[in-house]
């Protein structure tokens, strides 16, 4: 077993392994010598590598976890601890130093991927604390129960698309904001609106309604008050505007005024259900989910589960 004061950083490589990406870790590898902190570092093979690569270094011993990653991989992380056993769950804190396509998570705490000493000082002070998760559950293809944790968002709808292309996006246009924009242009000439049921607190909705995110945290822009810290979840529900209405909604969205457009629904809740048509993308945390879920979904939220290390 390793010593408890030793980090275990997940190296997973930003947009593959190539140059740029080595040079960021070279940075890190540097910073973290440099203030004296003992660790030992994985590299991910893939995005299936994250889950097995986390229990190694729980298994190991490790107690501080760092993910050198971004959405998705810290996602799959959570996931990993969240089979843990309580005791060993509570025993373990896991920090974060931005390196993804996307970084939303990371940016609710002010983490800046371009300033990774800064972020490495913060994470050595060892700011703890316990955030809430959010929960999808739902039946598979075979009708078996399943269920997912999220940090930042779910997506359903025209939204979950237009993060499937940011992703892709990104790689050629490097930026956040260009490639989302550039996103929501190519959604101009695809499908805008899906029949969708939704039980949200008191209301029911049954209509066709273009997106809905439901936000642990920012939820890309989408629930931009959302805290993963008071046992809630923000749902925005967004009915099909007009061309120009739409046009003003991604200026909203780019202006971080989102909730200000006339088609966006806010609510608060703990819980909600879902049933959506099968062909209805579903994204969870930027990555789509491989199968829509069969039948109705619930959405819940479980309160300050995770240890987390926050800016000093």
């Amino acid at each position: 077993m390793v010593d408890e004061k030793k980090w275990g950083i997940l190296y997973c490589p930003k947009g593959g392994a190539g140059r740029q990406s080595r040079k960021r870790w070279e940075r890190a590898e540097r910073c973290l010598k440099e203030r004296g902190i003992d660790y030992d570092m994985v590299q991910s093979e893939n995005t299936r590598s994250v889950e097995r690569l986390v229990r190694m270094l729980v298994n190991n011993g490790y107690k501080t976890i760092i993910i050198f990653g971004g959405d998705s991989a810290l996602n799959d992380a959570v996931n990993c601890l969240m089979q843990e056993r309580a005791a060993v769950r509570d025993s373990i804190v896991l920090g974060l130093i931005p390196n993804g396509v996307m970084n939303d998570f990371a940016h609710f705490w002010q983490f800046d991927e371009d300033d990774i000493e800064q972020t490495i000082g913060w994470l050595q002070q060892r700011r703890i604390r316990k955030i809430d998760l959010g929960c999808v559950h739902y039946k598979n293809r075979d009708a078996e129960r399943c269920h997912r944790y999220f940090l930042n968002c779910v997506n359903v709808g025209l939204i979950a698309n237009i993060m499937n292309l940011r992703r892709r996006t990104r790689h050629v246009l490097g930026s956040r904001s260009l490639s989302f924009l550039f996103s929501f242009l190519l959604l101009l000439f695809q499908r805008m609106d899906y029949m969708m049921h939704l039980h949200i607190n008191e209301d029911r909705l049954k209509r066709q309604i273009m997106t809905v995110c439901i936000g642990n945290a920012l939820g890309y822009g989408q629930t931009p008050n959302a805290v993963p810290y008071n046992g809630m979840l923000d749902v925005s529900v967004v009915y099909h505007p007009e061309v120009t209405q739409l046009f003003e909604g991604i200026y909203l969205f780019m202006r971080g005024r989102f909730l200000n457009h006339r088609s966006v629904h806010p609510y608060r809740t703990r819980e909600m259900e879902l049933h959506v048509d099968p062909r209805t993308l579903v994204g969870i945390d930027g990555r789509l989910m491989n199968t829509t879920p069969t039948g109705p979904f619930r959405v819940t939220v479980e309160k300050e589960i995770i240890n987390f290390l926050i800016p000093a």
